[in-house]
């Protein structure tokens, strides 16, 4: 994962966070992709007016090893833009149909542009914490509370101890209680939510290791994580409800939950069957037997 493609997106998720000179290079690159794959670095960094060592930084700050790995991912990037399943804003008046595809979409390409932000090694290091953890705590603001509670549910099912607070008291109590085999989950896209950066260095404090889920790049929260993945979102004027960003986290929940059980699956396989077979009686039966 982050293999292949995503250049464009990383770009566009980290272009606010750059430096002046990294930023009009970023955007050089975004608006004349064609034309940056096929340069040398010396050239793009000509063209653009800044120095080669500012072509390594950036690349650096995508999380690329140099120029040729962001340029093989650039020219993926390019040999996948003829895509014909390309999603529009939602405009006032729409028909319902055109909405339904636009939404499902749009739903689609979060869960494609998360699959590309996922690296393999953060991936690897977050499921062996939560493998390893006594008890997960998950803990997210507005739609990543819910998020966060959606992965308790999963993880309760395992019988691995699992909390979720969506209330900022609840969140610092709870907090409180960690221990260092513990480990905590912290969910937000942007990042920037005031309170969520302050709850993750006071869980740092107690030597409890953090996972967070963010969008790409530096932010308050993904800057205090000891393991960092990210998803990515298509939000956009009136799918601006967190709509697909909130479809990107739970698709990070469900990898890392995934992940898990498969791991382990020696020792949740009979928790996984208790849990099934508990919901299963709360179901209405079925009259057609």
């Amino acid at each position: 994962m982050i293999e292949n493609g995503g250049c464009l997106l990383k770009i566009r998720e980290t272009l606010h966070t750059l430096s002046p000179k990294e930023r009009t290079l970023a955007q050089f690159i975004m608006d004349q992709a064609p034309k940056a794959v096929e340069m040398q670095i010396e050239e793009i960094a000509a063209a653009c007016g800044v120095s080669v060592s500012t072509v390594v930084r950036l690349c650096k700050s995508l999380n690329y090893t140099g120029y040729k790995d962001l340029c093989r991912n650039l020219y993926s990037d390019l040999a996948a833009s003829n895509d014909s399943n390309s999603f529009e804003d939602i405009h006032p008046g729409d028909d319902p149909g055109v909405v339904m595809r636009n939404i499902c979409l749009s739903n689609i390409k979060a869960i494609e542009n998360t699959m590309s932000m996922l690296d393999a090694k953060e991936l690897e290091k977050a499921v062996q914490l939560l493998c390893d953890a006594d008890r997960v705590d998950f803990y997210g603001f507005g739609n990543s509370g819910f998020v966060a509670l959606d992965a308790a549910n999963k993880f309760l099912r395992i019988d691995k101890t699992a909390i979720a607070h969506t209330d900022i008291h609840s969140q610092v109590l709870s907090a409180l209680t960690l221990k260092p085999k513990d480990v905590a989950v912290l969910i937000s896209y942007s990042g920037t939510t005031v309170d969520i950066p302050e709850l993750a260095r006071s869980i740092k404090k107690q030597g409890v290791p953090v996972v967070t889920i963010t969008r790409f790049g530096r932010n308050p929260l993904s800057d205090l994580g000891d393991v960092r993945l990210y998803c990515s979102s298509t939000e956009t004027m009136l799918r601006s409800g967190a709509m697909s960003s909130r479809i990107a986290q739970l698709t990070v929940v469900d990898v890392l939950y995934a992940a898990v059980c498969s791991r382990m699956f020696g020792q949740v396989k009979s928790h996984l069957e208790k849990s099934r077979t508990a919901v299963s009686r709360l179901r209405v039966a079925d009259t057609k037997k």
